[in-house]
């Protein structure tokens, strides 16, 4: 029997990245004193003018940044980050061209499970330890059995590409995503639940958690970018 791994968690890495505050300030003072990269940097000075571009929704400035992350996370979760196009570049294993491993995801003992409400207008409860287990436990089985299939296919000369239509969206994934500071915004206000938001967002679970662990970077790289965006409310410019 395949040696099958279960995870509720995901891995979100910062791969490199070109991103400081001082880069949105000098790529937008370029539209009133021209080219100024050799100056040296007063924080102080872009403070204020981010803030002014953020206030304003002068957002072209902060598109001048770059952060890879490399990303391992169930099938479901890759494909709803994938919905963010615009600014963001990704590029993800190839279930053509490689075995999938056999790593699925679990959720936590402490994820809410229960729907309560109408769509659109809906929460999440824990439920019981009942629920919970026979969730587990019913995930667990249909991930083992969904393999076996897979890896029968491939040991009868089944094609990848063909084999893997066997295999359920809770398996583990890897890719590597790119995006500027001012696309990591907008999916950082759609993809995370906030008490500061200006908006409400309602992100499932499994995609907040990627989004979190890229917010956190985010921090530290544009600590002084990071602060505009939540005082906007976490609207991206």
């Amino acid at each position: 029997m395949t040696d099958i791994r279960f995870r509720s968690d995901v891995t979100v890495e910062l791969v490199k990245a070109s991103a400081t505050d001082s880069d949105v300030a000098t790529a937008a003072r370029v539209s009133t004193i021209g080219g100024s990269h050799e100056e040296v940097v007063d924080l102080e000075k872009d403070e204020g003018l981010i803030n002014f571009l953020m206030r304003d929704r002068h957002g072209s400035p902060f598109e001048h940044t770059s952060f890879t992350f490399y990303v391992e996370a169930p099938l479901f979760v890759a494909r709803e980050h994938m919905r963010h196009r615009v600014g963001h570049s990704y590029n993800e294993e190839s279930g053509r061209y490689k075995e999938l491993q056999p790593v699925f995801y679990v959720p936590a003992a402490d994820r809410p499970l229960i729907q309560v409400g109408k769509p659109g207008a809906y929460e999440f409860e824990a439920g019981s330890a009942v629920t919970a287990l026979y969730t587990r436990c019913t995930l667990e089985q249909s991930y083992v059995d969904s393999y076996e299939a897979y890896a029968a296919l491939i040991r009868n000369d089944v094609a990848r590409e063909v084999a893997r239509m066997a295999l359920p969206v809770g398996i583990f994934t890897s890719y590597y995503v790119t995006c500027n500071a001012r696309s990591l915004m907008h999916f950082l206000g759609l993809r995370t639940k906030s008490v500061i938001a200006a908006f409400p967002s309602f992100p499932q679970r499994e995609i907040e958690m990627v989004a979190e662990k890229m917010e956190d970077r985010f921090a530290e790289l544009m600590p002084i970018t990071y602060a505009a965006f939540n005082k906007s409310g976490r609207v991206a410019p």
